[in-house]
C-alpha cells in the first residue's frame, strides 16, 4: 500500500496570514498600492487556503523598503555576527567555504518574518535564533551533509518567524534555540 504523496503546498497558519496582511497595510500605508489594489488584495489572503494562495497574492507587490536586504559574503574564513545587531528583513549569507555563525538571541529583530538565504558551498553553519522564534527550514537544500534542528514544543507566540532556505554544499546546518 503506498501512501498519498504529500501536499506541497501546506495550509497557512495564522502567523503566515498576519505577516501577509502586514505587509499589505505596509505596501498601503507607503503608497505602493491603490486603495483598490489593496482590497483585492486583502480578500485573496483572508480567504487564501494553502501557501501558495497566500505567496500569489503577494506575488507581484512592489518592493519592500529600501536596504531592508542586506547580504554577507565570503570566500574563505569565518562569516559571524552576534550581540546587539541589527537583523535586516532579508539576509542573504554566502560563503565558498568556511563557517557561518548567527547569532540572533540578542539581536535587534525588527519585522515580524525574517529570512535568511543561505548559499553555502563546504563549512558548515550554525544558527542560534530566540527562545521564542518559531523556525521555518522548508526551502533549504542540503547536499551532502544533513539539517539538525529540533523544534521546540511549545513556542510563546509573539516571537518572530525565520524563514530559512537556501542551499548547502558539504557543510551541516545546526540551528537552536537560545536557552534566555
Amino acid at each position: 500500500m503506498t501512501s498519498p504523496p504529500e501536499d506541497p503546498s501546506p495550509l497557512p497558519d495564522e502567523d503566515d496570514r498576519e505577516a501577509a496582511l502586514q505587509r499589505l497595510q505596509e505596501a498601503y500605508a507607503d503608497e505602493r498600492i491603490s486603495h483598490e489594489e489593496m482590497d483585492e488584495r486583502l480578500g485573496r489572503v483572508l480567504t487564501a487556503t494553502t501557501r501558495s494562495d497566500l505567496a500569489s497574492a503577494l506575488s507581484s507587490l512592489p518592493d519592500e523598503h529600501p536596504g531592508t536586504t542586506s547580504t554577507i559574503a565570503a570566500a574563505g574564513g569565518r562569516i559571524r555576527r552576534r550581540g546587539a545587531w541589527r537583523v535586516p528583513r532579508v539576509l542573504e549569507v554566502g560563503s565558498a567555504y568556511g563557517r557561518v555563525r548567527l547569532d540572533l538571541s540578542r539581536a535587534v529583530i525588527e519585522y515580524p518574518v525574517v529570512d535568511i538565504e543561505l548559499r553555502l558551498g563546504t563549512g558548515g553553519a550554525r544558527i542560534t535564533v530566540p527562545r521564542d522564534a518559531v523556525v521555518d527550514v522548508e526551502g533549504l537544500h542540503t547536499g551532502w551533509k544533513d539539517l539538525r534542528y529540533k523544534a521546540r514544543r511549545r513556542s510563546r507566540s509573539g516571537g518572530p518567524k525565520i524563514w530559512i532556505s537556501g542551499t548547502m554544499g558539504f557543510g551541516r546546518l545546526k540551528i537552536r534555540h537560545a536557552w534566555r
